[in-house]
């Protein structure tokens, strides 16, 4: 039997499995930084479910998931359809074989922690306005690519002079992926949370839109009062010092490893 599979394989048939393999590796890199993995895992329980309920015998329940996947054929490439867009341009520029991030160590952790603590700090005493975001799990490309891309480095003097009033960039938001600027002047988009306090101006319902949409962390200073918040999840957390703006970061931030090591769907770096 082995001898029978081992002649069907010659090197033209281990090329085909290598480009294969690499064109799968590829995508899995381009749609981890963004909602798309949510949605895979999403389709992943679907076809599970179908599975488990065909196994037990679950009509009913079964003729619902399989008029479901039907719908969900005829929306995949409308759901997809940033994915789908992202990975043409980068095939048409040249940049599909880029490689991926570095992991970031804990050391690099609590220096990025400590360097965007103390730039906040600096921002809210000078009454400076800023918004910053901390991607995590869920990418945000799409709000990434709607301003000026930089990969520097971060530091304390870099945060400042981007939100320094009239520069070029300070009306927006900087995006922090890993430990590096990935984006300065990004448009988010803003909250529909009706509830929300008259106080609260753009950047406020920009942080909490975004997090609204992602488990990004958003780090706002008010231009008005100088005020220290910190969005996540929907919420958001004012007055807060810099001592306990680490604090949160840290918990935020910090790995999970636990699960996420050994998770599929955790592509990102």
């Amino acid at each position: 039997m082995l001898k029978e599979v081992l002649g069907y394989i010659n090197v033209i048939t281990v090329i085909d499995i290598i480009i294969v393999a690499f064109v799968i590796y590829k995508a899995m890199m381009i749609i981890k930084g963004t909602r798309a993995v949510q949605l895979i895992k999403g389709l992943a329980v679907l076809v599970i479910a179908s599975l488990i309920s065909e196994w037990l015998g679950f009509t009913t329940f079964r003729w619902i998931l399989k008029n479901l996947q039907a719908v969900l054929i005829v929306a995949l490439p409308v759901v997809f359809q940033p994915e789908l867009r992202r990975a043409l341009e980068k095939l048409g520029r040249g940049k599909f074989f880029a490689r991926p991030m570095a992991v970031l160590n804990q050391e690099s952790l609590e220096k990025l922690i400590n360097e965007v603590t103390k730039a906040v700090k600096v921002l809210a005493k000078n009454s400076t306005g800023a918004l910053i975001i901390l991607e995590r799990e869920t990418g945000i490309n799409d709000h990434i690519e709607t301003g000026t891309k930089i990969d520097g480095l971060v530091s304390l003097e870099f945060l400042i002079n981007i939100f320094i009033p009239k520069s070029p960039l300070h009306d927006g938001a900087v995006v922090i992926r890993g430990d590096r600027v990935a984006a300065a002047g990004c448009f988010l988009p803003l909250s529909e949370n009706p509830n929300l306090s008259k106080e609260l101006g753009t950047r406020h319902r920009a942080a909490l839109g975004l997090t609204e949409q992602s488990d990004a962390v958003s780090i706002i200073v008010s231009e008005e009062t100088g005020v220290i918040s910190v969005a996540e999840e929907g919420r958001l957390t004012r007055y807060l010092d810099e001592n306990t703006l680490k604090e949160i970061l840290r918990k935020r931030l910090q790995p999970k490893n636990n699960h996420s090591a050994v998770s599929f769907f955790n592509w990102r770096s």
